[in-house]
């Protein structure tokens, strides 16, 4: 299976010039810094002591604590970050690292996994979520490296694709030191496939990330309206939105509906969709005051959700409704807001189940409970004593990820 999925990265290998090319007209690709994907040799060495790797913006923001907590780490000369996407590079550049280097991770082909290693040479690689790599996996087993793979998730779904190819799976797995997965179910998973030490630690996103920039830049733009954000949308949840903000309207005449999607470069979509329910919309990116006829605020920019997220209240919580699993809702939480959500959560189970049992969020079904919450909840008050067990979790969480790794330095 190896042997096919080699052939397989060859001819995308040939073909990749023409591959890039079209990512790089979509704006998917960085034109000064797409090189970085082959990894070419260069003849100095790199003394790499950590190496991280998460493949976008949410694997890549619960992991920029660790980061800086290895920074303060005098044992620890250097830290190599790599990611995929142009979204997290852009976010990365934007932190102040003191020993830590951003790359774009490299194609999974084993001569250019080989270079790479051989380039960096790191002590210890720390894989984020479901980042599964074979050719990297196989070329870091045989540099004898530590492979750690934390925050480590495994959906039913993966996990059924993974078992149709069983062996493949085991040979690729079996190269892992150590997994931390994010919850129970995945812990099961790993071990069937072929992962010898699997340790629950907890979901690493439960730590709160690094510090936002604040929100006195924004804030007098929202002076007087009522706020209803939805954050980190898919296909088909915007137009939702869009409906139960026209029914909302009805009843706050001054309301607006700050719309934060997952993926902003579906931007232009999105305002194709919403006007032609005859909604006046406005984008971030324009760094222009929202009229007061806006209706829709779309925040077409990286990194500033939580900026948005303390000007409300109540949240929905995008890819619930829509089947994408869910995204994480906790830093709507720690921003004061009541979580409003769809039936379809898998990807963070345990964590909604926790705010279920707080009692600070509500699944709806349909426009109508959606409007129901937000009327129930739309003068919400953040408790304290909610907030302060969720960040006591986290930072339990935090702890250990941060000592079970210092056991492979």
């Amino acid at each position: 299976m190896l042997f096919l999925y080699n052939i397989f990265g060859i001819v995308l290998f040939l073909f990749s010039p023409l591959i890039l090319f079209f990512r790089l007209i979509n704006g998917k690709e960085d034109p000064k810094r797409f090189l970085e994907k082959y990894s070419l040799k260069n003849k100095k060495k790199s003394d790499i002591t950590l190496w991280f790797h998460g493949a976008s913006v949410g694997e890549i923001m619960s992991i920029l604590p660790l980061i800086y907590e290895f920074e303060k780490n005098k044992k620890i000369k250097k830290i190599l970050l790599t990611s995929t996407t142009v979204s997290s590079a852009s976010i990365i550049t934007r932190k102040s690292f003191k020993k830590t280097t951003h790359v774009y991770y490299p194609f999974d082909i084993g001569f250019i996994c080989n270079n790479f290693l051989d380039k960096w040479n790191p002590k210890v690689a720390i894989f984020v979520d479901s980042e599964i790599w074979p050719n990297m996996y196989n070329k870091i087993n045989s540099k004898n490296i530590p492979l750690i793979l934390i925050n480590a998730r495994i959906t039913n779904k993966s996990f059924k694709r993974w078992q149709m190819f069983s062996s493949f799976a085991k040979e690729i797995f079996s190269k892992i030191t150590i997994a931390l997965p994010q919850n129970q179910e995945t812990k099961n998973y790993l071990k069937k496939l072929g992962v010898e030490k699997v340790k629950f630690l907890g979901n690493l996103k439960y730590f709160k990330n690094d510090n936002q920039n604040s929100i006195n830049d924004i804030k007098k733009y929202f002076k007087n309206r009522k706020v209803f954000c939805a954050a980190s949308t898919h296909y088909d949840e915007e137009k939702i939105i869009g409906k139960l903000h026209l029914n909302l309207k009805k009843k706050f005449k001054n309301l607006i509906t700050i719309l934060i999607p997952r993926h902003i470069n579906r931007s232009n979509e999105i305002i194709q969709i919403l006007t032609k329910l005859n909604l006046k919309i406005m984008e971030r990116s324009n760094k222009l005051k929202p009229s007061n006829d806006c209706d829709i605020y779309i925040v077409d920019t990286y990194g500033e959700m939580s900026k948005f997220l303390e000007l409300s209240n109540v949240t929905f919580v995008g890819g619930s409704i829509a089947n994408r699993g869910g995204q994480n809702p906790l830093e709507a939480v720690r921003m004061g807001n009541f979580i409003m959500h769809g039936k379809k959560t898998d990807n963070f189970k345990e964590i909604y189940k926790e705010l279920k049992n707080l009692k600070i969020s509500s699944e709806i079904k349909n426009i109508n409970e959606m409007e129901q919450v937000f009327l129930r909840n739309h003068n919400y008050k953040k408790s304290k004593i909610k907030l302060k067990k969720i960040n006591y979790l986290g930072t339990k969480i935090f702890k250990r990820y941060i000592e079970e790794i210092k056991n492979y330095l």
